[in-house]
C-alpha cells in the first residue's frame, strides 16, 4: 500500500519562489566588483533569476546544457544559482584560481555552452576564450555602461542588457528530481580534475540537512556571510539553506582580505560566517593588530581543512565566537560532519570542551560513515582505532561525469581518501589524507598534529608537515612554516616548543623556514608541491 501524498518533485526552483512567497523582503546585499554596496531582496532575486531563465531560452539551450560562471559571492551569481538550474540547465561554477589551462580544460570537458564571468576576471576570459570549443556565448556580469568596447570577445554580451530584456514571468518547468542541477570540479591536485554532478534532489535534501540545529542552523533570524566562494561546492549549500530559512545574505564580492571581512561582519552585524582557516587567519591578525572585537558573529564554521586548535581558542575565547569545526568534501556537496556539542558535553570543563571540538564533528541525517583497516574490515567506534573514511548518502557521488577514473564507488561506499577515528558518541576526527599520513618506525604520525602545535606558536602564520625518506625510520616529518610578519622564531625554538605537548618521536626533526607555503583553488595547502619545492632537502641525521 502506498501512502496517500502529494508527489512534488524536490526542484531547486522551489527555493526562490518560496522566498519570494514567504521573506520577499529579505536582504540580499553585495559587495560589488565595481566597489560599491549593493542591495536588493529575495523578492528581487526571484524576479531576475526569472529574466535569467527566459535569456537561457532564447538562446535556445537544450535542457541539461550546462552555464559555466566565473564569478565571486554576489547578487547575479545568486541569481545564475536559481535561474540556471531552475530551468532545468546546470550550472557549472568555474574556479578562476586555477591555472588557465586548466580552466580551458574543465569548460572543454564539461561541454560547456555559456560562460558568464565577473569584470576582474575580463583577462582571463580574453586569455582563454579562443581555446573553449564548446561555449557559444560569452556574458560579461556588468552594467552596459562598463561593458568595453575592444574585449576582443567576439559577440560579447552585457549581463544586464542581456537579462533585462526578458520578461520577468516565467513558469519554471517541472522534472525528474534526480535531473542534474548543477556540477563542480575536483581541485585536481593530482592529474586531471573530475566533476561531480548534483542532482535537484540531492541539492534540496543537503540544503535541509545543512541547516538543521546541530549542521549550520540557519534561521530567518539570521545575517549569513559566506566567504566560502560560490564556485566552490556550491558555497557550501549556504545560498540554497538561506532561501530555504528566511537568512539575510551578505556576499564579500572580490575584497577577501581580513580588513574587508571584518568591516563587512559589523556594518552588515553578520551573526554567521563560513569560510577555510586561511581567510579567517587573515582576519584574526588584522584584529589583533588593531584590538578590535567583534559586535554580532556569533559562530562560525570552519572548514576545507583542519581548523587548528589555535583559531578555536582565538574564536571561542577571545572573540566570544562559537566553532562549527565541519568536514566534507566536493564529492559529498559538501556537508558530512559539523561539530555541535551533545547536551551530555555542556557540563564539561572548558579544557573537555575543547577536546570534542577539535575534533570533525558527528554526521548529519543523510551521511553514514565508517572506518576500515587495509583488508576493508570495519573498525570500531572507540577513538582509538583509525583507518580509511568511507561515506555514504543522499547527496553523495555515485560516479564522476562521464565515468572519469572508473566507478570510484567501494562495495556502495565512496573512500574519501581520509584516516580517521570515530569514538563512541559518533565525532569523527581526521588524523590526515591517506597520502599524507607519515609512518616512521612502523607508527603513524599524524600530519594534522604536528601542524597544529606548530600553529600555536605566536610567531608563525601557516605551517605544514610533510614526512621525508630516512635510512632507518622509512619517514622522518620535518615542518615547513611561514612566519608572521615582524615575527621571529629560530629553528631550535620552535623545536623546542613541542616538548611536552605530543609523544618525543612525534616531533619533528627539522624546521624549514619558507617564505609561502603552496596553496590551491580552494585555500587548500598544497603538500605535494610543497614537496616538490623541498626534492633537494635532507634530513640533518640521513
Amino acid at each position: 500500500m502506498l501512502g496517500l501524498m502529494q508527489n512534488h518533485q524536490l526542484l531547486i526552483s522551489s527555493l526562490i519562489e518560496f522566498a519570494q512567497r514567504h521573506h520577499g523582503e529579505g536582504e540580499i546585499v553585495s559587495r560589488r566588483v565595481e566597489g560599491d554596496i549593493h542591495r536588493c531582496t529575495y523578492k528581487d532575486i526571484a524576479s531576475r533569476s526569472r529574466q535569467v531563465a527566459n535569456a537561457l531560452d532564447g538562446l535556445k539551450l537544450p535542457f541539461s546544457d550546462r552555464v559555466a560562471t566565473l564569478a565571486w559571492n554576489g547578487y547575479r551569481h545568486l541569481e545564475l544559482y536559481f535561474g540556471v538550474s531552475g530551468s532545468g540547465r546546470v550550472l557549472h561554477t568555474l574556479n578562476p584560481r586555477l591555472h588557465p589551462d586548466q580552466i580551458v580544460w574543465i569548460a572543454n570537458h564539461a561541454e560547456d555552452s555559456v560562460l558568464c564571468f565577473d569584470m576582474s576576471f575580463l583577462p582571463i576570459v580574453k586569455a582563454i576564450h579562443g581555446r573553449c570549443t564548446t561555449i557559444k556565448h560569452f556574458v560579461a556580469m556588468c552594467d552596459a555602461d562598463k561593458l568595453p568596447a575592444d574585449s576582443g570577445i567576439p559577440g560579447l554580451l552585457c549581463y544586464e542588457a542581456w537579462i533585462g530584456a526578458q520578461s520577468s514571468s516565467y513558469k519554471w518547468p517541472a522534472f525528474d528530481e534526480n535531473s542534474a542541477s548543477s556540477m563542480c570540479y575536483t581541485s585536481g591536485t593530482t592529474g586531471n580534475p573530475k566533476a561531480a554532478l548534483y542532482s535537484h534532489r540531492s541539492t534540496m535534501l543537503h540544503a535541509f540537512a545543512g541547516a538543521l540545529p546541530d549542521a549550520l542552523s540557519m534561521s530567518a533570524r539570521d545575517t549569513v556571510l559566506p566567504v566560502v566562494p560560490m564556485f566552490h561546492v556550491n558555497a557550501w549549500g549556504l545560498p540554497y539553506s538561506a532561501a530555504m530559512t528566511g537568512a539575510k545574505l551578505v556576499f564579500p564580492g572580490p575584497a577577501m582580505d581580513g580588513k574587508s571581512i571584518f568591516e563587512l561582519i559589523e556594518n552588515e552585524r553578520v551573526s554567521f560566517a563560513a569560510g577555510v582557516p586561511t581567510v579567517w587567519q587573515m582576519m584574526l591578525s588584522h584584529m589583533q593588530a588593531g584590538g578590535l572585537r567583534f559586535s554580532t558573529l556569533k559562530r562560525t564554521v570552519i572548514g576545507g581543512s583542519a581548523c587548528p586548535p589555535a583559531m578555536i581558542t582565538a574564536f571561542n575565547d577571545v572573540y566570544g565566537v562559537e566553532v562549527l569545526h565541519a568536514w566534507g568534501m566536493t564529492e559529498m556537496s559538501p556537508l558530512g560532519t559539523v561539530c555541535t556539542l551533545k547536551n551530555k558535553h555542556l557540563a564539561m570543563t572548558p579544557e573537555e570542551k575543547m577536546k570534542v571540538r577539535l575534533k570533525q564533528g558527528r554526521g548529519i541525517f543523510g551521511v553514514d560513515m565508517k572506518i576500515v583497516d587495509g583488508n576493508g574490515d570495519e573498525l570500531p567506534w572507540d577513538g582509538k582505532a583509525y583507518g580509511d573514511l568511507l561515506v555514504k548518502g543522499p547527496w553523495i557521488i555515485s560516479d564522476y561525469f562521464k565515468g572519469e577514473g572508473g566507478s570510484p564507488l567501494v562495495d556502495g561506499w565512496f573512500p574519501t581518501g581520509d584516516v580517521a577515528t570515530i569514538d563512541a558518541d559518533g565525532y569523527m576526527q581526521i588524523t590526515d589524507r591517506s597520502k599524507d599520513v607519515i609512518k616512521s618506525g612502523g607508527e603513524w604520525i599524524s600530519s594534522i598534529d604536528v601542524e597544529n602545535v606548530a600553529m600555536a606558536h605566536p610567531a608563525v602564520a601557516m605551517a605544514a608537515c610533510i614526512g621525508m625518506k630516512h635510512p632507518k625510520w622509512d619517514e622522518r616529518p620535518i615542518i615547513a612554516v611561514m612566519k608572521k610578519p615582524g615575527a621571529e622564531v629560530s629553528r631550535d625554538e620552535l623545536l623546542a616548543f613541542y616538548e611536552g605537548k605530543c609523544a618525543k618521536w612525534q616531533i619533528p626533526d627539522d624546521v624549514v623556514f619558507v617564505d609561502a607555503i603552496p596553496l590551491g583553488g580552494t585555500g587548500k595547502m598544497q603538500k605535494s608541491k610543497l614537496r616538490e619545492l623541498l626534492k633537494d632537502y635532507q634530513l640533518p641525521d640521513a
